[in-house]
């Protein structure tokens, strides 16, 4: 078992830190971590630290021995997904799997055949969670930095993301469409790869044309057709593999 992971907003230098407020609360309260037990604090930006507990005191407060202080660096080729907006409670699973895999940026798209609309406070709160789902599933993994997830885009907004992607696909449920499969579509080593999810309905024939004119061709996953909630974390985890980054 490696040691649990807490994210602090600075990650301090090597000597004596107090970790309080929620993370301390969860570290000594729900945790229940004790003196010569192990942490790891982040900042989800790529920077952290290996710690000792020295004490912990009443139900939010652990003081840590910090040792050496590390910075990872950004993995090779960065990995964004263009998230159509599920329906219900889809979307923070998707931001959830996607997340454990090792997606690095997730874009929330208001594409033309989406059910569920992001509007006002409404769209305000949803955002919220899709940014707090992502940073605890990268506690939960033990991720050093953590997806970044962007503001609500439009279709003309997206197209402008995947016109400057070194790889852009559209994922596309035809089996038969031909572009062939992402399993063998040439990737590259270094830079940037963007890949849009649809949603349930399907990306419209205007949206695939915009993209496509963008750079970004439709590839097909596989025989079965993925819902959209988890088509990215698949198509994700299939970069990774083929790029080396799961090496």
């Amino acid at each position: 078992m490696t040691a649990p992971v807490f994210v602090v907003d600075a990650v301090p230098g090597a000597g004596t830190f107090l970790l309080d407020g929620p993370e301390g609360r969860h570290a000594v309260s729900v945790k229940r971590l004790r003196e010569g037990e192990e942490l790891v604090l982040v900042d989800g930006r790529g920077r952290w630290a290996a710690c000792e507990v020295l004490v912990a005191e009443g139900k939010d407060h652990l003081t840590v021995r910090v040792a050496e202080v590390h910075e990872d660096p950004e993995d090779e080729p960065r990995i964004t997904v263009v998230q159509a907006l599920p329906k219900g409670d889809r979307g923070e699973l998707a931001v959830e799997t996607m997340t454990e895999t090792g997606v690095d940026a997730i874009v929330p798209w208001a594409a033309s055949r989406c059910i569920t609309q992001w509007k006002g406070d409404r769209g305000l709160k949803a955002l919220a969670k899709w940014r707090s789902t992502a940073r605890e599933a990268g506690k939960q993994s033990r991720r050093t930095r953590f997806p970044e997830v962007a503001d609500l885009m439009t279709t003309k907004q997206v197209a402008a993301l995947l016109a400057g992607a070194d790889f852009a696909a559209v994922l596309h449920e035809d089996r038969d469409h031909p572009s062939g499969a992402l399993a063998t579509a040439g990737l590259p080593a270094k830079g940037s790869v963007v890949l849009v999810v649809g949603p349930e309905g399907g990306v419209s024939p205007e949206e695939l044309a915009a993209f496509e004119a963008a750079g970004a061709k439709p590839y097909r996953l596989g025989r079965s057709v993925l819902r959209t909630s988890t088509a990215g974390t698949a198509a994700t985890a299939l970069v990774l593999g083929r790029t080396g980054r799961w090496s």
